[in-house]
């Protein structure tokens, strides 16, 4: 059915009358020969940006120490509150440790939840990744799928030309700190990974698109195999690597995304340096913020979802991990990072697009140990998040006088991936993937919902 409405309002007509507004409300455009593609290059031609909503995650290798961050007890003995102190913000009423100088001047951009409950007690990414701890509960056959790899399956890609979920993480030598991967949702809804050789193949050496083509096309008639036997889902992930591939190779939009050279030297400058070799323990993530900013680079690309992995957190004590001595290297590194990202959100208008997630497996223990450490604590946590159009400028929760225990409005990690779903438009009381046996799972356990705060 084609259905013409009058143009109304303020909406500016075409010159046949019509309002674009309106024109996007025809049904059946097959019938007029205007593809999506078509459309999507017309607004192009027109300079109206095509906006969507991302997320992008920070994990926080090896659990962050929640009480000398941003739930610091001045009040507490000073074997459990350590020699930080808290400083005030633009926000009043909430403080954060004197170490954040920059992030305490734009805390109204921010939102801290101080009361993450439900972590494991082991290091394990997976639960970050996936909002499903790794242990405890029911797997589906083929596995729990991390936060990009269901939103890939769910709402596909922007463009073509950029995969819905690119990864911007390294790789961690201990293996449960590493991306969980795709699950039951098999590799056509894999990570594309900014290292290893794929990143070499992002431009066209010695050949024309025209032949490019061509080689496509024999690559499609050339189908030794049934498509109609297999369900190991191995040809469906041949099938998206192939399009994903022409897309990338057809476009300079991802390789100019990760090619910082090709960014404002000042803005650069701004998120700070760091070592994408260098490992400031031998198998946690290199200390890179850099790569909060090809992050945002990479969801202005049309990205969906982008994991970034951020330097080691695990510090136990002992002469290379005193705690303090790490904070005091670590803390203004990761507030300029952190800070640059955020504050490039909202001066690129982007803050009501990109929510952004922070987080680790884990808090730390209230006491201090002998050694000059905090050690593994998983009955609460902290996370913070910003953009997204979510309410800032807020705490969520408490812990107790002595920071072990969530004391008002414990937060779960299910609940917090229902945010980051809302945020991209999936409505988790009714969107379901399907495991390897065909049957149908919600994406977040235990019926939870968006965090209300947030709403």
């Amino acid at each position: 059915m084609l259905k013409i409405l009058a143009p109304t309002g303020r909406n500016q007509p075409f010159c046949d009358g019509v309002s674009r507004r309106n024109f996007l409300k025809i049904g059946g455009l097959g019938a007029t020969g205007l593809s999506l593609p078509n459309l999507l290059a017309l607004e192009s031609q027109a300079g109206i940006r095509n906006s969507h909503k991302s997320v992008i995650l920070i994990y926080l290798v090896g659990g962050p120490p929640h009480q000398d961050m941003f739930d610091l007890k001045p009040n507490a003995p000073r074997e459990i509150a350590g020699p930080h102190k808290p400083i005030g913000t633009n926000v009043p009423g909430i403080q954060i440790c004197e170490l954040f100088p920059r992030m305490a001047k734009m805390m109204d951009k921010f939102t801290i939840i101080r009361s993450l409950v439900g972590a494991q007690a082991d290091h394990d990414a997976a639960q970050c990744y996936t909002g499903h701890a790794p242990r405890g509960s029911i797997v589906p056959p083929g596995g729990w799928p991390q936060f990009g790899s269901v939103v890939s399956k769910l709402q596909g890609a922007v463009s073509p030309s950029t995969p819905p979920f690119v990864s911007m993480c390294y790789e961690c030598t201990h293996g449960p700190y590493n991306e969980p991967g795709p699950g039951m949702l098999g590799s056509a809804n894999s990570a594309f990974r900014h290292v290893g050789p794929s990143r070499a193949d992002l431009t066209l050496q010695g050949i024309t698109y025209d032949r490019l083509a061509d080689r496509a096309r024999l690559l499609s008639s050339i189908d030794l195999f049934r498509r109609d036997v297999d369900a190991s889902g191995r040809m469906e992930g041949m099938d998206a690597f192939t399009q994903q591939a022409m897309g990338v190779l057809t476009s300079s939009k991802l390789a100019d995304a990760l090619d910082l050279s090709k960014e404002d030297p000042r803005i650069v400058a701004r998120y700070g340096t760091g070592d994408t070799v260098k490992r400031i323990d031998e198998n946690g993530a290199p200390r890179v913020p850099q790569s909060f900013l090809t992050a945002r680079r990479l969801v202005e690309a049309g990205a969906r979802v982008v994991t970034v992995n951020y330097s080691k957190w695990d510090w136990h004590g002992g002469p290379k991990n005193d705690i303090f001595t790490r904070e005091r290297e670590d803390f203004p590194i990761f507030d300029q990072g952190i800070t640059a990202l955020i504050e490039d959100l909202h001066q690129r208008g982007l803050d009501k697009d990109v929510t952004v997630l922070v987080w680790g497996e884990f808090g730390r223990t209230p006491l201090i140990n002998v050694q000059g450490g905090r050690d593994h604590w998983p009955r609460v946590a902290m996370a913070l998040l910003a953009g997204g159009g979510m309410p800032s400028g807020q705490v969520i929760g408490s812990t107790d006088r002595l920071g072990g225990e969530a004391d008002s409005r414990p937060v779960t990690f299910p609940e917090v991936f229902a945010t980051l779903y809302r945020n991209l438009g999936i409505d988790v009381s009714s969107a379901t993937v399907t495991d390897n046996k065909g049957r149908p799972h919600y994406l977040v356990e235990n019926g939870a919902l968006p965090i209300r705060e947030l709403s």
